[in-house]
């Protein structure tokens, strides 16, 4: 660690969230439960997320490759429910179990997950240490697919979403992670960039 300010301060996590349920995603893709070209059934409960959402319809599918960029970019919450329920064996509940799972392996001590999207519940908590802990887990341990986290852009349909993450553009070496807001969270964010062959996380 660096530099450290309230890094054990309780905090709600908004889409930063998403990071584990992508890094869940991995796991499933290395283990071969999952593909990319996979598709996955969209619920009424998935069609009934509050935004920001893609606006998927119960009764479609999305591919698990479209779901990761709509995560990325768009921070799509319908999207987040559709993964939760199919690696959760139709129950978003049994998802969550295996994110605290999870969280507890990686060593995040103050870090609970209620939901696999981030969207507001007051139990759902973590810390900026937490969180820089998953997002060096999550490049340490699916270092082949952490080039998501830099995808600029996501067309579905006939619109095109751009990554919340403004620093890919901006910051040299920046290739990730993810942003997140609600109202109890505030404005959050976990960046990466590398340079020289050096690697820095800040949250």
């Amino acid at each position: 660690v660096m530099h450290a300010r309230d890094a054990d301060e309780q905090r709600h996590p908004a889409s930063l969230t998403k990071v584990m349920t992508l890094y869940l995603v991995f796991d499933a893709l290395d283990a071969g439960k999952l593909k990319l070209s996979d598709k996955m059934n969209v619920s009424k409960a998935a069609s009934r997320a509050q935004p920001s959402k893609l606006g998927l319809k119960a009764g479609t599918t999305i591919k698990v490759e479209d779901a990761i960029r709509a995560l990325v970019t768009k921070s799509a919450n319908d999207v987040a429910i559709v993964i939760a329920e199919k690696l959760g064996g139709g129950s978003e509940t049994k998802f969550v179990a295996k994110m605290n799972a999870k969280a507890k392996e990686l060593g995040m001590l103050n870090t609970t997950f209620r939901n696999a999207s981030g969207l507001p519940d007051k139990k759902q908590v973590t810390t900026a240490r937490d969180m820089a802990k998953l997002g060096e887990a999550v490049y340490m341990d699916h270092e082949n697919r952490y080039n998501y986290f830099a995808v600029s852009s996501f067309t579905w349909g006939k619109r095109k979403y751009m990554n919340h993450n403004e620093l890919l553009k901006r910051v040299d070496g920046v290739d990730g992670i993810k942003t997140g807001f609600t109202n109890a969270s505030g404005y959050n964010l976990m960046a990466s960039a590398e340079r020289g062959g050096r690697r820095v996380i800040a949250v």
